[in-house]
Parts: structure tokens; sequence; C-alpha cells
């Protein structure tokens, strides 16, 4: 590949990875480049991952999707956070919301005057103050930017969909733009001899696509990054033993909850996802703690509705690549890596590595400074999640099995043990700046599995204890009072986006 100006890209791969690919690249670069996706349909995709974070309507924004046209197509419904059942302890619960929890104030975040309160006597947990929550447990949703005239944000919010839906929904959108859709399976890549770049891949029949630049979304086989260009993998298992999950749809339920489940089991977890016509459900587990046909059996027992087809199995190992982009080849998706589905950051680490590749889009030949951001900061990223993962297994108090023991007893990186410590002593976060979980993520996660700090940041004193409880008690009536006339998840979804 010469320095002369890339004219194709070729996106090997489709499912939701592809297609995100190439929506972003046909509505940002569409112009100026031509893009040739290629896929079979003889070949499935993973597409377990229904659930999502807010920043995904970043994307759709970006795209110009219609927030409701395409949850009418995709059977999606709304989720305002993740709720953790059985993970701290046996009978233990929260709700790790998309919101703060009560309200900021002088610089002071909301739970060190709710730890204050709580060492002399208060008896509420954090998320009595969490609108979130309370909306949550109501089943309601609603458009809310704020929550009254007063300086709380209103309801942040996420999806869950049918991923295969999704990417079928994105599909249409990028042909639209003029994306190239090629069926076929690749049965060899062709490098140039000099500089070690993918010219070209050769299908089945002998069609050859050439490119100038090409993006790895072929799954875990990483055909192009890992087999071709053999670029290794980071095995972070020790942190995140599960390495297995089978996964089941199941009847719809009866009240469309606006948010996940995953309920902690004796070697791993189960998610449950309400879609408008269907359940997702699946066990997340490590084989070496449990057989797959037990695994299998827990599944089918914690689901909530009827089974509706056989579970189905799925491997994997927990990592990412030592590098994302190698030569003219970029990973996306899980050729990338793979951080299990338990924060929801699948779908995100996708449109994230998207997105920068867009702004980091070399123009001609060589991009060898541009290569090395683009994999410092997907690096980076990674790790942040994958330290946020870590912390749902490591702080726990359960010893009821082999699996919970290990957890709760490995050693960890410093970069987690550094904030459980810090928050113990404090309440205080020790966050990155550019970490995508928001310092109120660490702090439910933390106060939700047990990690209670000793004492509370001293700037919290600034009140009286009258001024305190009638701080708290005025938090409180505001989110009642917003919560009130939101519409049940059920009716929004009937009125806005009812599914086609």
């Amino acid at each position: 590949m010469g320095e002369s100006k890339l004219q194709k890209l070729v996106i090997v791969g489709g499912g939701t990875a592809g297609w995100i690919a190439a929506a972003a690249f046909a509505r940002l670069l569409g112009r100026t480049i031509e893009i040739e996706l290629v896929e079979s349909d003889a070949i499935g995709t993973v597409g377990v991952g229904e659930a999502t974070i807010p920043q995904i309507i970043r994307l759709n924004g970006i795209l110009g999707l219609d927030e409701y046209d395409f949850l009418k197509h995709t059977h999606g419904t709304f989720k305002l956070g993740i709720e953790f059942v059985d993970w701290g302890r046996i009978g233990s619960s929260y709700l790790h919301t998309f919101g703060d929890a009560g309200l900021n104030l002088a610089g002071v975040p909301f739970h060190q005057y709710w730890k204050r309160a709580s060492a002399t006597g208060h008896t509420k947990d954090l998320w009595h103050y969490s609108l979130h929550r309370l909306a949550a447990d109501q089943a309601k949703f609603g458009k809310l930017d704020r929550v009254g005239s007063t300086a709380m944000t209103g309801l942040a919010y996420a999806y869950h969909f049918d991923a295969g839906l999704y990417a079928k929904y994105l599909r249409a959108f990028a042909e639209q733009l003029g994306v190239t859709r090629t069926e076929g399976i690749v049965t060899s890549v062709t490098r140039d001899p000099e500089s070690g770049d993918i010219d070209s891949i050769t299908l089945e029949g002998e069609r050859e696509v050439a490119g100038d630049f090409f993006i790895d979304c072929t799954g875990f086989r990483a055909l192009l990054l890992g087999e071709e260009l053999g670029v290794g993998y980071r095995d972070w298992s020790k942190w995140l033993p599960c390495n297995s999950a089978q996964a089941v749809p199941s009847e719809r339920l009866d009240t469309l909850v606006p948010y996940t489940r995953a309920t902690a089991k004796p070697s791993g977890w189960q998610w449950r996802i309400p879609l408008q016509h269907r359940t997702g459900n699946g066990h997340v587990y490590c084989s070496g703690f449990i057989s797959d046909e037990e695994a299998g059996q827990t599944l089918l027992a914690g689901l909530d509705t009827k089974p509706l087809t056989d579970p189905r199995p799925i491997r994997f190992t927990t990592g990412r690549r030592e590098r994302f982009w190698s030569h003219n080849c970029v990973a996306i998706g899980l050729s990338s890596g793979f951080l299990e589905p338990l924060e929801s950051t699948s779908i995100h680490l996708i449109q994230s590595h998207v997105s920068r590749l867009i702004q980091l889009f070399p123009r001609g030949g060589g991009g060898s400074a541009e290569r090395d951001e683009y994999n410092r900061r997907c690096a980076q990223e990674f790790e942040q999640i994958r330290d946020f993962l870590i912390l749902h297994y490591k702080q726990t108090e359960r010893d009821d099995s082999e699996f919970w023991n290990y957890c709760s007893h490995m050693d960890v990186p410093d970069s987690v043990s550094h904030k459980q410590e810090l928050f113990a002593s404090s309440g205080r976060v020790g966050r990155d700046a550019d970490d995508l979980f928001r310092e109120a993520s660490w702090v439910q996660v933390m106060l939700g599995q047990g990690l209670t700090p000793a004492s509370h940041d001293p700037m919290a004193d600034s009140m009286s204890d009258a001024q305190l409880d009638e701080f708290l008690g005025n938090v409180r009536t505001v989110i009642e009072k917003a919560v009130h006339p939101l519409p049940s998840h059920e009716q929004f979804l009937a009125q806005h986006c009812q599914s086609v």
C-alpha cells in the first residue's frame, strides 16, 4: 500500500460489529471512500448481546437514526440500569443505575452526605434517593431531562433490543448510503511481500476482493488480525474466570421492567433482558467449577418464563488482542477481545472503537502515529472496563461455593485494590478521568456489594444535622413527585415504539 489516498475500505464479517462499522463509515466518510462488507449467511454470529449503556444514544444520533423507529424494528425496550441479585451476599440486591443518587451539593458527592447521616442512625439506603431506582421499582419510564426546577438530572437510559435485528436495521441503513455487501466465505488472504499489508482476500469461487484498509469483524476467530497477521491475545482469565455461556430466549415477561437483571449463581451469573416480544436469558459460568449439563439446568431453572428453544452454548476467553491495529487492519468487536456482558459493554466497545478509528483514520498509507495512538487508547479502555468487572467478583462476602471462594481471594490488579482501599477509607473514588464508568457507578457497585466506608469526606460536615435531615427529605420528596406522573414502561412503548 503506497502513500496515495485510501480509496477502498473492506469490512470482513457482518453482525453487529460489521454493520455498525459500515454504517458509521458510510455516514461520516462515505463521500471519500468506497466501502464493501463481506459476510456469509452460512456463518452464524454470537448475537446474545441485547443490553446497552447510554453511549449508544450518541451513536444513533451521529448516524441520524430515529429512536422510536429503531426500537420498533428491533423489539426494543428502555433500560435504566442493571439489578444485581445475590452478588455481595445471598439475599442482597442493588441497582447499578445510569444516574446519580440524590443531588451533589457544593462540589461534594451526595453519597458522602448519605454516609454522614447513616453513621448517626439514618436507616435508608442510598437507593432510597435514586430517581432511577424508584422508576424501576414501579416499572415506569418517560423522557425526563431534569427533575423539576432543581439541578438534579433526569432519567439517563439505554436500550434492550434484538441484536440480530439491530444488525439488519443497520445493514439496510448502510446499503442506502452506498455500502456494497458481498456474500462469501474467505478462503485466503494476500499480503504485500514488502510491507506485510493486506492487499486482498479471496472468497470461495476464487472471487478476489481488494482493498486499501481492512476491518476484521470475524468474531472470536479474528481471521485477519489474529490468524493472518499473528497478533497475540492477552488472557485475563485469572481475574475474570468465566469462560462459557449458554443462552436461551423465553416468553415475554408479564411486566416489562426497564432494567436488566444479573443474578449471581454458584459458578457464575444469569442474565435476564426484557424485550417486547420475548425475554433474553443466559448463564455465564466457569467450566472449571460446573459441568455444561449442570450449567444448562441452572439456566432453565432460573427462568421467569417458558423457554422458546434449547440453550445455545458459547465458549470464550476473557481478554484482548495485544494490538488492535496492525499494518492496514483493525479488529473490531469480538475479534479485538472479549469482556463478558456483565455491564453491557460489548456493543459500546464496538461503537467506541469505530468512532476512534474514524477520528484517527489515515488519509493515505503509513499512519504509524495514528496506529500507535489508537492501540494505546483502546488498550486503556479495555483495561478500565476490565477493572470494573473484576470489582463485581472480588468485592463479595459469598463463601458458599468454590467459585466464589476463588473470586473473593484472588489477587487483583493494583488499579482495583487501590480503588477498594480508598473507598473503604473515606468513600472517595480513585477514578481515571476518561474512565467509561462514572464515579456514581463505582459507588453503587462498592456499596451494593458490601464495601462500607469507614468515614466520610469532611466537606460533608458543612451543614447542621437538622439541615442534613431536611436536605435528604427534600431529595426524596422531589424524586417521588418526578416519578409519580410518569407512564408505565409498557404504556410508553405502546404509545411511541410498539414492535412491528
